[in-house]
């Protein structure tokens, strides 16, 4: 088969049984993605040669915690502060000149702030307004996806300065520049036909996608950098891994969750 339809079938599937499982309803949502942490951390622990086993119990046991149980705002706002941490320690690590392998340590900080808990907070996102919403979450999968693929279109055909070239060699800052006003454009859309919120809201969530989603990006490429590998796994024919697809999810949720908590605590 054509390694482009091969691409396309790849990633409609998987955009079909994201939209799908997210707007049945809250429980087949918080399957989906139950089931994607359990690939990612699978990932995750390959890249950083890691032993999965104990990775996967404590992703699923916070998992649980943090979804299936109750909790207060306070513990939530704790689970977000810890990943703001870990993203701070990622993007020092993203610019850190050296390709230095990963010290043991960091690896689990990483596993937990940079894969469990920013999952958490993807399943969180839909429930800011207290009844589960899957506009929220669906409308930031649809910013990420304009900022990519214009990234991508707009780098490929007028691309001439690299971003972050020892990274990722491909993306140029005129395509990150492709990315960001085409995803403005969405967030205008949005407001407009979909959300019923504001434009200053959903602008600024699309300005957040398109900036932390590039960030994301980069830092997951950095990751497989060290680590020598195209693909963080195999199980999206023509996309790679679960991790590939949702690089910059992990990046976006913490920095959207703490935009709803400052307009929250401003209103």
């Amino acid at each position: 088969m054509n390694s482009t339809l091969t691409r396309a079938i790849s990633g409609a599937v998987y955009i079909l049984l994201l939209v799908s499982a997210t707007m049945y309803s809250s429980n087949s949502f918080l399957l989906f993605f139950g089931l994607l942490l359990l690939l990612a951390v699978i990932e995750f622990c390959k890249l950083v040669s890691l032993k999965s086993t104990i990775p996967l119990i404590f992703s699923v046991v916070l998992f649980i915690l943090f979804n299936l149980s109750y909790t207060n705002k306070t513990n939530d706002i704790l689970v977000l502060l810890a990943t703001l941490l870990v993203t701070l320690k990622a993007v020092v690590f993203l610019f850190d000149k050296k390709n230095r392998p990963i010290d043991s340590l960091s690896k689990y900080v990483y596993l937990i702030g940079y894969i469990a808990l920013p999952f958490i907070l993807i399943t969180k996102l839909p429930f800011v307004e207290n009844n589960y919403n899957p506009k929220i979450i669906i409308c930031v999968f649809i910013l990420i996806w304009v900022n990519d693929t214009f990234a991508f279109l707009v780098g490929k055909t007028f691309g001439k300065h690299k971003l972050f070239e020892k990274v990722s060699p491909k993306k140029t800052i005129e395509g990150f520049i492709g990315g960001f006003i085409f995803s403005i454009i969405t967030g205008f859309i949005l407001a407009k036909y979909l959300m019923l919120q504001s434009y200053f809201h959903w602008v600024s969530i699309a300005i957040l996608a398109s900036v932390f989603g590039t960030l994301g990006d980069l830092v997951e490429s950095k990751f497989k950098r060290i680590a020598n590998v195209k693909d963080s796994g195999n199980i999206m024919p023509g996309h790679g891994g679960v991790l590939d697809r949702l690089d910059s999810i992990i990046f976006v949720a913490p920095i959207v969750y703490l935009f709803y908590q400052i307009l929250f605590y401003v209103s």
